[in-house]
């Protein structure tokens, strides 16, 4: 008992300290605020993986939608104001309403793309962007109001299905970055050509060395300097188009409701809530990812809050031009890749999306990295998503029969998409949306089979021990 008597004596002196020691040493990974010199590169790499994703849509739309040039650049610049706003109040959160506290990006997404575009092509010109914004935020509120049930499935989501999840967004996303090396567009001449397919290998080259031979800081950002090193080898040889610096202007904010009041159809709420749908269900896999990867696991709130950040960027996106909201995957590799976990890295990323959304010329700047060389960089990114997923499978119990069984047919629902495009073609439109994305199929197949194998007809003193080795 006299060690108690001597605590109080020595409180006020010893005290301080030790708190202050324990503070420091205490600070998880995901919270860590890093100096500058670590800070701003770490959160250039996240950029560069994200810009071209961002941009992709708001072109592509914009072009069926037959706008013009300035327009489409009214289009980018608010796709990428909506995704810094979302992306920081992700990132930061406020209070246990919004924003999940994690690296996490959010951002348009090209998974809304075909149905988008199938909205267009029944509407007449004049009304297509507003049919689609009246959509759009239907299908956000949607988000909200089914947000906090998504946090109370999270108990479906084991190891085991989380990991076969992660494993089918690196495999599903790896004809992004191969489309990229051949030149990115399918339609030009030169598409696939050997001097695209060399910037891409050289790329693939400069960040497997930099990950060899690098040490320490210099090794984190292989990406960004295989990315710039890539860049600067494509200028000599006339394969970095610098033709978007002079058309881009110089500032350019956008205007509320500049494209039309949003007008609100039937058919087309119905396609875009389904396709929420399967947003929700990645960005909850790319929150569950992200809990993996940073050691801290994403609880049902903490996808909660997520998915309500989806749901009020969805909804009040396309007062401003924006398009339906979620997880962006290649930014989950580059946290996988580079092991820089502290979210304040990834809220400055937003913070500079929406200084490249203010002045479009700065986005201009960005834009031009060569399609060849974001390829190259684009392997490595999507591929180590993959290897996440099969490290989380390799401690999901796959020493028991019926968790290969559910592993092996998950991969496969999810692989269909990829390997065979047209083999939904006979399904109604619904299905074709929900199984035509090899995540969400995927996703969908191995809870069904987990519910199956681990849930139904199982005594709950038999269940835990299933689910724990899931």
């Amino acid at each position: 008992m006299a060690q108690p008597a001597k605590g109080p004596a020595t409180a006020p002196c010893s005290t301080p300290p030790v708190h202050t020691e324990d503070a420091v040493t205490s600070v998880h990974p995901v919270d860590e605020k890093l100096p500058f010199s670590r800070l701003v590169p770490a959160a250039l790499q996240h950029i560069a993986a994200m810009y071209a994703g961002v941009v992709t849509p708001p072109l592509i739309i914009g072009q069926a939608c037959g706008l013009d040039i300035a327009a489409r650049t009214r289009l980018i610049a608010a796709s990428l104001l909506i995704a810094g706003l979302a992306t920081i109040l992700q990132t930061i959160g406020v209070k246990n309403l919004v924003g999940n506290r994690l690296p996490f990006v959010n951002a348009a997404s090209s998974a809304g793309i075909a149905p988008i575009l199938a909205i267009a092509e029944t509407n007449r010109a004049g009304h297509q962007l507003p049919a689609i914004y009246g959509a759009v935020m239907v299908a956000g509120a949607f988000c909200l109001l089914l947000g906090p049930f998504f946090g109370r499935l999270l108990r479906f989501f084991p190891p085991l299905v989380t990991g076969v999840v992660i494993t089918l967004i690196g495999v599903t996303l790896m004809p992004v970055p191969v489309t990229w090396a051949q030149g990115g567009d399918k339609s030009a001449a030169d598409f696939g050509a050997m001097r695209h397919l060399a910037l891409a290998g050289f790329t693939l080259a400069v960040i497997l060395l930099i990950q060899r031979f690098g040490k320490g800081f210099v090794k984190q950002v292989a990406l960004l300097f295989g990315l710039l090193i890539g860049t600067l080898a494509a200028i000599p040889f006339g394969m970095a188009d610098f033709s978007g610096l002079a058309s881009a202007p110089v500032a350019a904010l956008p205007t509320p409701f500049a494209f039309g009041a949003p007008e609100f159809q039937p058919a087309a709420i119905l396609s875009l809530c389904i396709v929420m749908l399967v947003l929700m269900t990645e960005s909850a896999a790319g929150m569950l990812a992200l809990g993996q990867i940073c050691d801290r696991g994403a609880d049902g709130r903490t996808i909660t809050r997520g998915l309500r950040t989806d749901g009020l960027a969805t909804l009040l996106g396309p007062v401003f031009g924006g398009f339906p909201t979620s997880a962006f995957a290649q930014n989950v590799g580059v946290v996988s890749l580079t092991r820089v976990r502290s979210r304040y890295v990834v809220a400055v990323a937003g913070g500079s999306l929406l200084v490249l959304g203010a002045f479009p010329v700065l986005g201009a700047v960005v834009s031009l990295v060569p399609m060849p060389v974001l390829g190259g960089a684009g392997i490595v990114l999507f591929g180590s998503i993959a290897v996440s997923g099969i490290r989380t499978l390799s401690e999901a119990g796959l020493d028991d029969s019926s968790n290969i069984i559910l592993v092996a047919v998950a991969l496969g629902a999810g692989i269909i998409p990829l390997a065979a495009p047209t083999f939904y073609a006979g399904f109604p439109a619904w299905a074709q949306t929900v199984l035509g994305s090899g995540i969400s199929a995927g996703a969908l197949v191995a809870v069904l089979l987990n519910l199956f194998f681990h849930h139904l007809g199982t005594r709950s003193g038999q269940a835990a021990p299933a689910l724990k080795s899931s």
